[in-house]
This record gives C-alpha cells, sequence and structure tokens, in this order.
C-alpha cells in the first residue's frame, strides 16, 4: 500500500482516505485481462495520515480532521446532517452536529474543517460517519446568489459558470475520470517502452496544412509592439548581456531585424506529429500529450479551438502493424476501466457511475443500476473483442449498397461525413478501422498505399492511413505511415504547394538514417466524451475554448 509522501504527512487525511478505512485494503489480485503492472504505476488506495491510521478499524472510533465543501444539509431539532467534500472521492463524508453544534449555521458552498470522532454509520448509504466536536469556517458562501447551488442545471449554463462547476458532481467526477485516464494511458507507454516528449506549442509548420491556424501577430513583419511592462526589444542588449540576435543563415531564415522578435511567421501548433517524427528517429518509440490549436469555425460538440491531444509515433513498416499498436492501446485503457481491481480504476468507475446519476434529467427515474457495464456495454465489448478493419473502398459500397445509411450516393474521392461514420460504427457493432483514404483528401506527409491494396473500383491513388470510427462519436483517431522516402517526400511537398525551405527541417530526417515508421493521434476531448458518455467535449475540459466563446 503506498503511504502519504513525507511532506503531506501534516497535512489533514483527504476525505477519500477517511472512506477507505471502513474497509482495510486487502491485497489486490491480478486482472485477468491486464498483465501485473510496475510496481512504479501502482496506485492502490493512499491514506493521506500521519498519525498511525492502519491501526483502526471503521468499528473503532478515531478522532480525526477533515476539510473540504458543504454540499448538502439535512436539519433537525437535536441533530443535523451534512455532506462534506474535498473533491478527492465521489462519495462525500456524512457529518453528524449533535447537541449545541446542531444549531450552528450550516449551508451549502461552505468550506470548513471538522475535527471530530469518525465512527460506524447507524444509517444506510455510508459505512462512517464524522461526529463534529469542533467547526471552524474558512469561507462562507452566500446563497442568495450562488450560481451552482441547483442540484441540476444545464450543461448550457455551467458552461457560461466554468469556474464555478467543477463544484457540481458531474464536472468534478469528469476532471477526476480525465486525471485517472491520462494515467491509464501514461502507464501503458511505459509498459510498452515509448518516451514522453514534450513538444513545442509554437511552431514555423503547419502539420495538416489546412491553413486552420492561430498566427501569432507582429512577431515576424517588423512590426513588435511592446506593451507597457513588458520586454521590449531594442537595438543593444543591456550591458553584460550577450547579444543573442547575431545569428547565423543557419539559425534562421533571414537575419532578424531590431523590431523582430521571430525570424518568420510564427503559429500556435495544430499537431505534434512533425515535432514528435524527429525524436522518434533517435528513441523508435515517442508520445506527447499536448494541446493543439485550431481556427475551426466548427459549433458541433465534437470540436474545439483549444484541445489536447495523444500522439504516437513508432518505428514500423506496416499498416497493420500500427493498428495493432493502437487497437491495443485502446483496448488495454477500457480493459483497465471495465475489470481492473486497482483501486484508480475502482475509482474510475465509481466517478461513472456518479455522472451517469449526475446527469440524469431532474424529475426522472436514475438508473437502478448504474454501473459501467449496466449502462455501457459497448465498451465492455470494444474492450473483449478486435476491432473492424476494412478499406475506405469497402466503407462507401457499403453505405451505398444501405438505403437506411445517411447520405445519398456517396461517391468516391469524397470524405465521410459525420453521421456516415457513426452510421460504420454502429452497423459493426463497435469500432472500426476504415483504411487507405484517397490521397488527395489526406495531408503530404502520408506514406502511398501498396498497389496490390487497391481495389478495382478505385480510381485515384490511395494513402495508407486509418481512421477509427466508434459509436456515437465518428471518428476518434487518425493516423498513418509517413513518407519515410527522401525524393518522394520532396516530391509530396512540391504537389502540395507548400515551401520546401520551410520543411527543409523535416526532410532532413529522411535525409539522414530514415526509416519506416508511423503514427497516430487521438483527440483527448473526444475520448473522454467517448468513455464517460458526456455527449459534448465542451463538458470534459476545465476551460474549454470553442469560436466565439473565451471567457477566461
Amino acid at each position: 500500500m503506498r503511504t502519504c509522501p513525507p511532506l503531506l504527512s501534516s497535512l489533514p487525511p483527504t476525505i477519500r482516505a477517511v472512506l477507505a478505512r471502513s474497509t482495510r485494503p486487502t491485497p489486490i489480485p491480478t486482472s485477468s485481462l491486464l498483465p501485473s503492472p510496475p510496481s512504479s504505476s501502482s496506485s492502490s488506495e493512499a491514506v493521506a495520515s500521519g498519525s498511525g491510521a492502519d491501526k483502526h478499524t471503521a468499528q473503532e472510533p478515531e478522532k480525526v480532521t477533515v476539510r473540504g465543501w458543504i454540499k448538502s444539509v439535512r436539519a433537525h431539532k437535536n441533530v443535523s446532517f451534512a455532506a462534506v467534500s474535498d473533491g478527492s472521492s465521489s462519495e462525500a463524508l456524512q457529518a453528524v452536529f449533535k447537541g449545541p453544534h446542531a444549531t450552528e449555521p450550516l449551508n451549502m458552498g461552505m468550506a470548513v474543517e471538522l475535527k471530530g470522532t469518525l465512527k460506524a454509520s447507524r444509517g444506510k448509504g455510508q459505512p462512517v460517519e464524522l461526529v463534529v466536536e469542533e467547526k471552524k469556517v474558512f469561507g462562507p458562501c452566500d446563497l442568495t446568489d450562488y450560481p451552482v447551488q441547483r442540484k441540476h442545471l444545464s450543461p448550457h449554463v455551467l458552461r457560461e459558470q466554468a469556474h464555478l462547476r467543477f463544484r457540481t458532481t458531474l464536472t468534478a467526477a469528469t476532471m477526476r475520470l480525465r486525471d485517472a485516464s491520462m494515467r491509464d494511458w501514461h502507464d501503458w507507454f511505459e509498459d510498452n517502452e515509448f518516451v514522453h516528449i514534450h513538444t513545442p506549442l509554437l511552431t514555423s509548420s503547419d502539420c495538416e496544412g489546412a491553413g486552420e491556424v492561430f498566427k501569432l501577430q507582429n512577431c515576424g513583419q517588423g512590426e513588435s509592439k511592446a506593451e507597457p511592462g513588458s520586454s521590449s526589444l531594442s537595438d543593444s542588449p543591456p550591458s553584460g548581456v550577450a547579444d543573442t540576435q547575431s545569428t547565423s543563415a543557419s539559425d534562421a531564415h533571414s537575419p532578424p531585424s531590431p523590431a523582430t522578435f521571430f525570424p518568420c511567421p510564427v503559429n500556435l501548433t495544430v499537431s505534434s506529429q512533425l515535432h514528435l517524427e524527429a525524436p522518434t528517429h533517435a528513441l523508435s518509440r515517442t508520445y506527447t500529450l499536448s494541446p493543439s490549436f485550431r481556427s475551426e469555425r466548427s459549433m458541433t460538440s465534437r470540436h474545439l479551438a483549444e484541445f489536447y491531444m495523444l500522439e504516437g509515433e513508432l518505428v514500423v513498416e506496416t499498416l497493420d502493424g500500427l493498428l495493432d499498436v493502437v487497437e491495443d492501446g485502446i483496448r488495454s485503457s477500457l480493459r483497465r476501466l471495465v475489470a481492473s481491481n486497482r483501486g484508480r480504476n475502482q475509482r474510475m468507475r465509481k466517478d461513472f457511475e456518479a455522472i451517469v446519476v449526475a446527469s440524469t434529467p431532474e424529475g426522472q427515474a436514475v438508473v437502478p443500476d448504474p454501473s459501467l457495464t449496466t449502462i455501457r456495454p459497448d465498451l465492455v465489448h470494444a474492450s473483449q473483442n478486435p476491432f473492424t478493419r476494412i478499406t475506405y473502398t469497402q466503407a462507401v459500397e457499403l453505405l451505398n449498397a444501405h438505403p437506411a445509411a445517411p447520405g445519398s450516393g456517396v461517391q468516391w474521392g469524397n470524405g465521410l461525413g459525420t453521421e456516415q461514420e457513426k452510421w460504420l460504427a454502429s452497423h459493426f457493432n463497435g469500432p472500426v478501422f476504415v483504411t487507405h483514404y484517397p490521397a488527395s483528401l489526406k495531408p503530404f506527409y502520408m506514406l502511398p498505399s501498396n498497389a496490390s491494396e487497391n481495389s478495382h473500383t478505385e480510381t485515384q491513388p490511395t494513402v495508407a492511413c486509418f481512421d477509427l470510427l466508434v459509436p456515437g462519436m465518428g471518428e476518434l483517431i487518425g493516423g498513418s505511415l509517413r513518407e519515410h522516402r527522401f525524393d518522394h517526400l520532396v516530391e509530396a511537398v512540391r504537389r502540395a504547394g507548400l515551401d520546401q525551405e520551410d520543411y527543409a527541417w523535416y526532410l532532413d530526417l529522411r535525409r539522414y538514417g530514415s526509416i519506416p515508421h508511423g503514427g497516430w493521434g487521438m483527440g483527448w476531448e473526444r475520448w473522454l466524451s467517448w468513455i464517460t458518455g458526456v455527449s459534448n467535449v465542451r463538458d470534459v475540459v476545465a476551460f474549454p475554448r470553442w469560436m466565439g466563446h473565451c471567457k477566461y
């Protein structure tokens, strides 16, 4: 069992740790679906107390101190009950106020420190309760204008109160799930010997070549405008500081002028792929979980202007080999969520159930069994069964063969719409890889398909790429083999109408010791939306940004 780090042992225990004492930890059996996780990534329930908590059981009274926020209050004549949460768990701790404490003012949202005795609860719904002996109010909460005091608030209302919506059961559970899923993916990458890379957010390259980039103004045109209090650029550096503006031609496209911060146009990255390919040519397997920015004008539930991308690159020769890696990552993460007995994954399932209950509209009956296996059999199925694999050509033929499929007369060479992607995933009752799209639909860096893999109906060249489609979402992941041949990549850059000089560094990767490789990118918010069932990606990110909205 992982104990509290020494630097935190002086803090009061979290409510999660307090509730965990009601059932003493036992050895966790290894899941039949997973290999034993390495000790470095073990996540058994932590006990955040330095006062010998292991000596106590739920039946033995224990003096504890907790800090948190009051979620609800039930007041009676001689006793009051308050549900207290500190965000460490989907479960709240019931605090009991008796005698003179029963008349003390309590209200929802109040931040408190409670000291008392932890005892086995006589009531149903909680194993233990805290009989309060001392209360300190850190911060009162004025309910006359508190925006999130109602139990059920629409997602639209909560998005306008993003700074406060973390206090709702739904958002708190979603944030914990986001964190836990990230840790599961990091574990999977570590188990498979990938190296995590921090890739840049500022770049002079456009990975997708679609032009949907946010450009930094006044950085490359000699029009830098320093605001009061900001660092400005002058003709000479301060005394004692080396002149870093004396750059050689190899350091930049052209020598910068004194008023220019960057010597070329710079934008926010749309993908880390190009930069991730560079270390892959030395480290073999790399990945990153980094922000991406796209100035798409889409207002759908699947798009954000700022989002996170989980991207992986590795040395691999075949598209099927790449699909095997991606599928293993998805199914391993789902198996941990569905069946693992590790403390982290058990908590994830509790948070999932909390999301189901919190998402139930006011006035509707809560599902009797809100467990993940009952509500989301599709995730269980996906974790246990291989993903279907079809070509783009087969997908078009399938859509045209079914009158009930969305869209009419899909033309070969056109992209698949979201509703068509959802239909394909539904048709196969689970995730489906669609491979070998027309080259005209994809970016310049993708490796052309082998001619022998093309269907007889294909009239244009295809590339060795894929989209992973999942039910209810459509596209979740996109990836491909990368063009690793220098001459062919030079020609691809030319055909795409790109400036070869801008991609000189990328071409160098093929000039010096190139190797067959491929990779993929998964929208992190789409992944979370799919596994949680929260339908809009704006509700699985802390502070969402979309067209026309950047409130904070």
